[in-house]
């Protein structure tokens, strides 16, 4: 007889191996007895309120392990934080109903350092009304901003196309430089930390090559060193490329691209940092300029997935269902790494409530001296995160993804209004 079942969910921001976590959990469920149906949230727990759950049991097997190249969120996400159980007794109500009119006993939730607290949340909840559930977090966050784990999947895709992007538009922009194009600046996520950025950084393979210049969240913004760098380097080389996180900012921490909004967890919006630093660029020196926003296309590329990345996705989202089945509880699977010179991981664990809204930046150490580029450290962290291909297959051309019949099962509750 199977046990319980499994509630998965996947939010924050998706990313190009989301799915390979989704498809470790489901896989590795279906074959222990311990466990009965993976029922998938629509949109993240956004799906547990709403009762909106994905019976992932009538999906095929080839459906399934077709998730493992698939980007983006295969059941939808959500960017919804939940409060505490003082704040918003009534969430906390619903789910812990919903979790007993369909027989869950386990919650994995797929996400970022929010995600980790709201796991932990539930966890602590269901324990003290007396109604367990076992409550497991899945890392997943491009911004490799996690603590604990050495990274989180879902970087290393993001860092092999930024540092693939960059290396191509920078053998462009080198071709115009003569007569056109003088500084060709990109704009990547990262909010707080830096790690996208510097993974621009591995396309440099000779001290002139791009990027010539990487602006860092965790080093203050200097305009005129930032101006004086740019005609220097296009004196020197004929032309400049910069990577330039989202998160760039002065040093009274202001945000050079603060667009004077915030997201549902209260975070500034940020968007806009190229064009300012085009801006600057022409009103001072006159240069021929272009920008560009990586945006979705970073977090989509699984055209051009790091083969690490996936089976570190991959392999979290089955350690989450062996971590449940050994009975364990508010804890996430972390990527360990390895000593010596060969790059090697293994798969550990770190409780929840070390994770919640934890935020880990780029060491002082990878940054050069002069806080525009990476050092050899920061190089020896980043390239085997990168390392390997994991094409999904083809067809007519264009890569052939799965899409998830996503059929609900059937309400037993009330409707609950979720804002």
């Amino acid at each position: 007889m199977a046990g319980k079942n499994v509630f998965y969910a996947q939010s924050g921001g998706v990313t190009a191996v989301i799915n390979a976590s989704a498809c470790g959990v489901i896989e590795a469920a279906r074959k222990n007895r311990k466990f009965g149906k993976v029922l998938a949230g629509r949109n993240g727990i956004i799906g547990a309120l709403r009762e909106e759950l994905v019976d992932t049991s009538l999906e095929t097997k080839q459906a399934i392990r077709g998730l493992r190249y698939t980007p983006s969120g295969a059941f939808g996400s959500c960017r919804y934080k939940l409060q505490s159980a003082l704040e918003a007794p009534a969430e906390y109500e619903r789910l812990i109903a919903v979790f007993k009119a369909h027989d869950i006993g386990y919650f994995f939730y797929n996400g970022g350092g929010d995600s980790q607290d709201t796991a932990n949340k539930v966890a602590a909840y269901s324990q003290a009304v007396g109604y367990p559930i076992t409550c497991i977090g899945i890392p997943k966050t491009v911004d490799n901003d996690l603590p604990y784990t050495d990274c989180c999947p879902g970087f290393g895709s993001v860092a092999k196309y930024v540092a693939v992007s960059t290396r191509e538009a920078g053998l462009d922009v080198a071709s115009m430089a003569e007569s056109s194009t003088k500084v060709f600046v990109l704009e990547v996520m990262g909010r707080h930390a830096g790690w996208i950025a510097a993974a621009a950084g591995l396309a440099k393979d000779h001290p002139q090559a791009p990027p010539h210049i990487i602006l860092f969240p965790e080093i203050a913004f200097d305009k005129q060193v930032f101006l004086d760098k740019v005609k220097a380097t296009v004196k020197k080389v004929g032309f400049c490329v910069i990577v330039a996180s989202e998160g760039a900012q002065y040093a009274d921490g202001s945000f050079v691209a603060d667009a004077g909004l915030k997201d549902a967890f209260g975070h500034t919006q940020l968007g806009g940092v190229a064009p300012s630093l085009v801006d600057m660029i022409k009103l001072e020196h006159g240069f021929k300029c272009h920008w560009s926003v990586a945006d979705y296309l970073q977090r989509a590329a699984r055209h051009i997935a790091s083969a690490t990345d996936v089976a570190q996705a991959y392999a979290v989202g089955e350690a989450a269902v062996e971590f449940a089945a050994a009975g364990k509880n508010a804890v996430m699977p972390i990527i360990v790494r390895g000593k010596g010179k060969k790059y090697t991981w293994s798969i550990g664990e770190v409780a929840l409530s070390k994770v919640a809204n934890v935020e880990k930046k780029m060491p002082r150490g990878y940054i050069t001296r002069d806080g525009f580029g990476i050092t050899p450290r920061g190089r020896d962290y980043l390239a085997p995160l990168i390392a390997g291909e994991d094409y999904p297959p083809y067809k007519d051309g264009l890569p052939d993804y799965v899409r998830m019949t996503n059929q609900l099962v059937q309400r037993k509750l009330p409707r609950f209004a979720v804002e």
